[in-house]
């Protein structure tokens, strides 16, 4: 384990969901997107983008463990907003509002993350929130919330639907979910699309959080690409499933300047390791 500490340690800061050494303090206070002082042009109207959004129950599927605003002592409720309180934080540092989530290898936990972080986010009020399927080749953020596949991203992409016609809001919380649409034969093409990164740009003047699903790291080059349009990426890790040289060659591929730390699936309650982020789960992606 030394040598995936020292890789860590290399890459930059991990992030830990333990509640010590952090400051509630600031982290609570949404921090507001600051206003660009280079003149853009912008590829999404966004006037008006949230104006009569369809609202959608919040279900979640069965044994999905999305946390619920309403039953805040359910595990893994107090853990992510642990890791939403470290967020904010580094919030109040350096310029942070859009997130990828992706993991070394599938059914590492992924999915389960980003829904979640989004999740606990929203729950704050006037903190709004915007969370899509980048994983065009495996989405799986729709199925957690019993949602349909589409119309989505991709469809928005290639121009069969708008964004605002795409986006749905999640009823008692903050968070707009965008699902990843239509299977579509090159992902990876789409994703070099301009439009794509100009969410990236464009999103953090409406949205406080933007969180994005991506494909794992080491089987596409989509969770590299998209990492490069992001302020930050979250790395996520499964105890006793992966291995040293898998989270050491997914650190090595991203920018050091760009991993933001390692969230670590499937500890036991209360166990922790020193640098690594923890939380109890029983669910996978």
């Amino acid at each position: 384990m030394s040598r995936v500490h020292d890789a860590l340690r290399r890459a930059g800061q991990s992030v830990r969901v333990t509640g010590e050494d952090l400051d509630p303090s600031p982290a609570e206070v949404p921090v507001q997107p600051p206003a660009s002082s280079v003149a853009r042009t912008s590829v999404w109207d966004l006037d008006g983008l949230l104006d009569g959004v369809e609202e959608v129950p919040f279900t979640p599927a069965p044994e999905s463990h999305l946390i619920d605003l309403h039953r805040p002592m359910e595990t893994p409720s107090e853990e992510f907003r642990s890791l939403r309180t470290r967020l904010n934080h580094m919030q109040t540092l350096q310029p942070l509002h859009t997130v990828i989530v992706t993991s070394p290898s599938p059914a590492e936990g992924k999915s389960f993350t980003t829904m979640n972080l989004a999740l606990a986010q929203s729950h704050l009020a006037d903190n709004l929130v915007f969370c899509t399927d980048f994983d065009l080749r495996r989405p799986t953020l729709h199925n957690l919330l019993q949602l349909d596949r589409g119309p989505g991203l991709s469809d928005v992409l290639m121009g069969e639907t708008s964004l605002k016609s795409a986006i749905r809001r999640v009823a008692g919380t903050n968070l707009y979910f965008l699902s990843a649409g239509a299977p579509v034969k090159n992902p990876l093409e789409l994703l070099n699309l301009r439009e794509v990164k100009a969410m990236f740009e464009e999103l953090p003047s409406i949205f406080n959080w933007v969180f994005c699903d991506s494909p794992p790291l080491l089987f596409s080059a989509d969770a590299n690409l998209l990492s490069s349009y992001a302020d930050g990426t979250l790395l996520v890790v499964r105890i006793g499933s992966t291995t040293i040289d898998t989270v050491t060659r997914a650190v090595q591929s991203l920018d050091e300047n760009n991993l933001l730390g390692v969230v670590a699936n499937g500890a036991r309650a209360g166990e922790l390791y020193s640098k690594y982020t923890y939380y109890y789960s029983r669910k996978e992606e």
